[in-house]
């Protein structure tokens, strides 16, 4: 008991009680504290990656290997980021169709925009990579048409026609068709440039360029606009129309003219 007392009075007894009183509490407060929103956030992104890993194993993993390595029936996904997953899974080009021909076709999507979200979380964990854009960089709102029209002119239009109708390539390929195509879908592709597409990195179209380009292609979609010049002959613009116009008003007129001349001679043989 004297001990006692002595350390009692011992300058450093407070000092000694007050830290372990700290200890005590800080360790009761992180026992029974609920989790800070870090850690319920990290929580929350383990359990959409663990989800989307089920889906991936059940529909992807056979043609792009368990771990997303890739095989010899499909392409590694390390880094192709969430971005390509929502484009490639929104267009219903994947999963493929069981028989493929030159590329993957654009086709109702197989699964719900909740499961193709949860897919792309986990190649998204794969691999740093494009991340989904939001509503904001892909809106055409107070875009320059001019400008779109300019840059798809000069960027698209060899693959895809000038107004977006599409056009055949090399060895049964295709640059489909951008008619009806989702805003969302379209700025993906540029941003990603699936199949036979080029990419087109904010490094080489700006995120306003992309903006530009699809707020030319909604203004050019026939099913929002009406073509003031009537026939439209596949968006070739005016060199296509006065070639229809040459060849067949001038092959007209000569066969007026020759039905003409004969009817003539054989009148005079008469």
């Amino acid at each position: 008991m004297k001990k006692l007392s002595a350390r009692r009075r011992h300058p450093l007894a407070a000092v000694v009680v007050l830290l372990l009183a700290l200890a005590a509490t800080g360790g009761l407060y992180s026992a029974f504290a609920p989790a800070s929103k870090a850690q319920a956030d990290e929580t929350a992104q383990s359990l959409t990656i663990e989800q989307g890993k089920k889906l991936y194993s059940v529909g992807c993993a056979s043609c792009h290997g368990t771990g997303g390595q890739g095989s010899s029936d499909g392409p590694s996904l390390v880094g192709v980021g969430a971005a390509a997953v929502d484009f490639q899974v929104g267009t219903g080009r994947m999963p493929a169709a069981t028989s493929q021909g030159a590329q993957a076709p654009r086709k109702k999507p197989v699964y719900t925009q909740a499961q193709i979200d949860l897919l792309a979380a986990y190649v998204a964990s794969l691999g740093a990579g494009p991340q989904v854009p939001t509503g904001e960089q892909y809106s055409p709102e107070g875009a320059d048409i001019s400008k779109g029209g300019e840059l798809f002119r000069t960027n698209c239009a060899q693959c895809h026609n000038f107004t977006g109708k599409g056009g055949a390539l090399t060895e049964g390929k295709y640059a489909p068709t951008l008619e009806g195509v989702d805003p969302k879908h379209m700025y993906e592709a540029m941003l990603t440039g699936p199949q036979n597409m080029p990419s087109f990195p904010d490094t080489t179209l700006s995120e306003k360029n992309k903006k530009d380009i699809i707020a030319y292609l909604n203004a050019v979609d026939s099913d929002k606009t009406e073509n003031p010049g009537g026939l439209e002959l596949g968006g070739l613009g005016p060199v296509t129309e006065g070639l229809f116009a040459w060849i067949f008003g001038l092959g007209a007129l000569i066969a007026v003219a020759v039905w003409v001349a004969a009817r003539t001679a054989k009148a005079k043989k008469s």
